[in-house]
């Protein structure tokens, strides 16, 4: 009897010291939530919204942008998410993410297409970081392909983030590869999947069965995966593009102008930025560094992570967890 109730009193303790340990960040109780914030593009009045899923106690948020023909589901992929969702990745490290509709796409308003141009993305995202900066003690923006681009652009202009993470995107754009992707584009309103979406022919997208080719390729092929990619693109306006080549690849001392950390993530594979004749060597982490370093400012700080054996949409990548992990290890040195 004696030595039952020794054992219960040993039980009733360490159960009483286990709810004195912090919970793992996994642990966590993520709550999500929908958001519209208004902004001005231009003296107009638009909105943007956006997917924000907060930890509990979680003081980091990053903004995420998505790349051209994507929207926010870019980051929070359906299929297979304990893999490829970057949204959860960062929720399960305590990080709070906020992925946005660029205006144009998903939820977000729907400008003439002339009117959008990467600058004027950036402006938005600076009003979105600015309405969310209260809830934060830091914050990051991010961004995919043309996405990171923008994700540059605010930084450079604004100096409102404490980091930026680019992914998907180098200085040295492999304009070989890239030229024949964007003639291979299709006006939206012509799209079986998009004709009705009400937008302006200066709106573009994939035209359909091309997106393992433009985005995956050579990584393996994942039907199930691929066909979520297909079901879900969006648009891209012509005039992104435009400033996001003379911005970034033109106009080189412009991102010297970023005074934060930054990281840049590629896939080894992605022939779009990566490669000769004109892309970046992405061969390793350390020449892709080597590569981009003379872009930056010392005050980046800039790191580099190359995901092998993928194409330019590096969150589709059966082993996309790896190079979630190198940018949550990043985003904790903040």
């Amino acid at each position: 009897m004696r030595w039952s109730r020794l054992r219960l009193s040993a039980v009733a303790l360490l159960t009483a010291s286990a709810g004195l340990l912090p919970a793992p960040a996994s642990a966590a109780s993520v709550t999500c939530e929908d958001l519209r914030v208004p902004v001005t593009v231009l003296g107009t009045a638009h909105s943007m919204h956006g997917r924000l899923c907060t930890p509990t106690g979680a003081s980091t948020v990053q903004v995420l942008i998505p790349g051209g023909t994507y929207n926010s589901s870019y980051w929070d992929i359906a299929y297979s998410p304990d893999t490829r969702s970057y949204r959860q990745a960062m929720n399960r490290a305590g990080v709070a993410t906020l992925a946005v509709d660029r205006l144009g796409t998903g939820r977000s308003s729907r400008p003439l297409s002339a009117l959008v141009t990467a600058s004027t993305q950036a402006h938005a995202v600076h009003q979105v970081v600015r309405a969310v900066r209260p809830r934060f003690e830091k914050v990051v923006v991010g961004g995919h392909s043309i996405g990171a681009a923008m994700a540059l652009i605010e930084a450079g202009t604004y100096h409102d983030v404490d980091g930026v993470l680019v992914t998907g995107f180098t200085h040295r754009m492999n304009l070989v590869t890239v030229v024949p992707a964007l003639a291979g584009m299709i006006p939206a309103v012509v799209d079986p999947q998009l004709r009705r979406s009400g937008l302006d022919v200066g709106y573009l997208t994939t035209a359909p069965g091309t997106r393992y080719g433009s985005f995956h390729a050579p990584g393996v092929r994942v039907p199930d995966a691929i066909g979520f990619d297909e079901a879900t693109k969006d648009v891209f306006a012509v005039s992104e593009a435009v400033d996001t080549i003379t911005l970034n690849n033109v106009v080189i001392p412009f991102t010297r102008l970023v005074d934060v950390p930054v990281m840049v993530v590629v896939g080894a594979g992605d022939t779009h930025f990566c490669g000769r004749p004109l892309g970046s060597d992405c061969t390793s982490a350390d020449t892709l560094r080597a590569s981009e370093s003379p872009f930056f400012s010392p005050a980046a700080r800039l790191r580099s992570y190359v995901l092998a054996d993928y194409g330019h949409s590096i969150n589709y990548a059966p082993h996309a967890a790896a190079y979630h992990q190198a940018v949550t290890t990043w985003t904790s040195t903040l």
